[in-house]
């Protein structure tokens, strides 16, 4: 209290009671803090109220983001799985015991194919079926078996297209439903993906996704017993899970549509990294087996160098990316008989376009001659001498 009268007589203030005054001071001081917290809470709860529409907001928008992709993958499953079939096959294969004495047994393995059309072709990889005797079988999306089978024709083992057809030859009246193949050309890096497949051989139509990670990939492909590799070049890279089984599948883009026939996966503590063949490098091959009833692989007959800056470097060339016709030790760079030789080709001409196409890290020569039918002909833009022209010439079928 001598406090409060020490002030007000200094301040020279009227004299009121002090209870009085103190009263009045009192209400005053609260009622701005009432009023000054009034203000903070009702700002603040404003604030938070804001906060929490906005993340509500976010959350909801975040969800639809999710429910839509998923809607989405779940659709294209629906649309795709019924062409893509479950491949069992049995082969013939040789045992040697202690003693040096040989016996044959039948080995069991299993891919994936992806049907091309209602008559029953369909579409996988040659490591699939190599090897393999009559006994092929098919399960379909609804889990009919098919066994009246036909290998129609494979890539040889040397061929950097691993492919196969197969011909489903009695359907026990169900209706086949084709696929819907669509343009690889147009696929760009971290465009999204989908794989459908017979995962490890035992978990059919298996539906999984990821994104395109690059494309223009070769690599050396092997068993995973390590008993048979081969070349491969051209592949899709795809973050999207591929596994044993899968191998034959289609990956496919949001619009339902194969780009790639899943072949590969990379092993030895590496995690997705799958590879596909791209759907444009087999449309020849298709288009002749769905005409002819047959595998016809075209080509040109040559023997190449597919260049880069230091390969250019290597062999002098101005020009760092085409097919350089190189000349060897292991023979000439044109093939007696070849369209290449009926052509004009010559050594040391350098591809560098087919059809307009140029030939670079996402369009390898193999697979440009792949899109092409057996027959057709084809215009190379080559350079000779330092000298671009134009050469025609006409594939032929690849003799095994």
């Amino acid at each position: 209290m001598s406090k409060d009268n020490k002030t007000e007589g200094a301040m020279k203030l009227p004299k009121i009671p002090v209870a009085d005054k103190s009263k009045s001071l009192g209400v005053v001081f609260l009622l701005v803090a009432s009023l000054s917290f009034g203000f903070l809470g009702g700002w603040l709860g404003s604030g938070a109220k804001e906060r929490d529409a906005v993340n509500s907001t976010i959350s909801k928008a975040d969800q639809q983001v999710v429910l839509n992709e998923s809607q989405l993958i779940s659709d294209i499953a629906k649309t795709v799985s019924p062409s893509v079939v479950s491949i069992d096959v049995t082969t013939q294969a040789q045992q040697t015991d202690f003693f040096g004495r040989s016996r044959s047994y039948e080995q069991q393995s299993a891919g994936t194919g992806v049907i091309i059309s209602e008559s029953g072709y369909v579409i996988t990889n040659r490591h699939v079926v190599d090897g393999a005797s009559d006994d092929i079988s098919v399960t379909l999306s609804d889990g009919t078996t098919l066994d009246d089978v036909e290998l129609v024709g494979q890539t040889s083992n040397s061929d950097t297209l691993d492919i196969a057809f197969l011909k489903i030859k009695d359907t026990k009246g169900k209706k086949l439903t084709a696929a819907k193949l669509g343009d690889s050309s147009k696929v760009q890096v971290g465009d999204k993906a989908v794989a459908i497949g017979n995962a490890l051989g035992q978990f059919q139509n298996t539906v999984t996704s990821g994104i395109i990670s690059g494309y223009g990939r070769d690599l050396e492909a092997g068993s995973s017993d390590g008993s048979e590799s081969e070349s491969l070049q051209n592949l899709f890279q795809t973050d999207t899970a591929i596994n044993e089984g899968n191998s034959g599948g289609p990956l496919v883009n949001i619009s339902g549509e194969v780009i790639g026939i899943n072949t590969a996966v990379a092993s030895g503590g590496a995690e997705n990294i799958g590879f596909a063949i791209p759907i444009n490098d087999v449309q020849g091959l298709v288009k002749t087996v769905l005409e002819k009833g047959k595998l016809e692989r075209p080509y040109l007959g040559i023997r190449y160098v597919t260049l880069n800056d230091e390969y250019a470097y290597q062999y002098n060339l101005n020009v760092k990316r085409g097919a350089y016709l190189a000349p060897s030790q292991s023979g000439s760079a044109i093939i007696s008989g070849s369209p290449a030789e009926k052509a004009g080709l010559k050594e040391k001409d350098i591809i560098t376009k087919i059809d307009g196409t140029s030939i670079d890290e996402k369009n390898s020569l193999v697979s440009l001659v792949s899109r092409k039918a057996v027959g057709e002909k084809v215009e190379l833009t080559v350079v000779r001498d330092g000298k671009e022209q134009k050469i025609t010439i006409t594939l032929e079928a690849f003799k095994q």
